[in-house]
């Protein structure tokens, strides 16, 4: 079991930001995480991460049930990826240094990495084509690189949870699918680790994605298999609007009726 949540309510500052969460996921299934802003999918992420801790349910993540255990011990077993990450990095960091500073869990490199982790580092950087931006300061990169350099960290711990929190927002067309099939490969690694994407989009839904969770208002919509759950008829009533579902390949996109505008 990567996750099992039950009954989870979580109140931050009077106000009730999680309802009555269910949520499992096992070994093997990749997550899709889909909801409004406000809909309290980043209260959710850092709920999984241990940095919040439930007013009322029940909480296990790999194993390790909240109330039992460390949780700084747990984060080492996750890997976590977000766009706000990029703002706290220094400005003369290298791509190599960020990448390495996921080894200490830092902001910033300020131990000295053994040899092979030099080595590990790299081959994260050549497996997202970045190798020869090893040396290139982290903030003169594209959009896209930096996103692909902070997945290259969060990996280098071997990880066996990855989120991603929205991690092709901002990016231009080309960039955006070009991280997504890099999303896809890790997917598909049979020794990588289970996977959570967040986004506000369906075409961002990549085909190595098993299941996905509809969250709206703090509660969980609609949790199950992809094909289940990405229906016009499901998501209409999700976005209180009407819109079609049209499935192209492995992807699925999603359109808006103008008489529902």
């Amino acid at each position: 079991m990567v996750l099992k949540l039950k009954n989870v309510n979580l109140i931050r500052e009077k106000k009730q930001i999680l309802k009555n969460i269910t949520w499992e996921i096992n070994q093997g299934e990749h997550w899709a995480v889909l909801g409004l802003n406000g809909a309290g999918k980043t209260t959710l992420l850092n709920l999984i991460c241990g940095y919040y801790y439930p007013s009322k349910g029940d909480v296990e993540v790999l194993g390790k049930k909240f109330g039992r255990y460390d949780l700084r011990e747990l984060r080492r077993e996750i890997g976590f990826v977000s766009s706000s990450l990029q703002e706290k990095l220094y400005v003369r960091e290298t791509a190599l240094e960020v990448v390495l500073s996921g080894l200490f869990a830092t902001i910033g490199l300020f131990d000295r990495p053994q040899e092979e982790d030099v080595e590990k580092a790299l081959r994260l950087l050549e497996k997202f084509n970045l190798s020869n931006l090893a040396n290139s300061q982290y903030q003169t990169l594209s959009q896209g690189e930096k996103q692909k350099v902070l997945i290259a960290r969060a990996l280098i711990n071997n990880p066996r949870l990855l989120i991603l929190d929205e991690p092709v927002a901002g990016l231009d067309l080309l960039a955006r699918e070009k991280l997504l099939s890099d999303i896809d490969s890790l997917c598909r690694e049979e020794s990588g680790p289970a996977i959570i994407l967040v986004s506000h989009h369906t075409e961002e839904i990549v085909a190595g994605i098993t299941h996905v969770l509809l969250l709206k208002n703090g509660e969980v919509f609609a949790a199950g298999k992809k094909d289940e759950v990405l229906t016009s008829e499901l998501l209409t009533d999700f976005y209180d609007l009407p819109v079609i579902v049209e499935k192209e390949g492995e992807r699925y996109w999603l359109k808006v009726f103008k008489s529902g505008m």
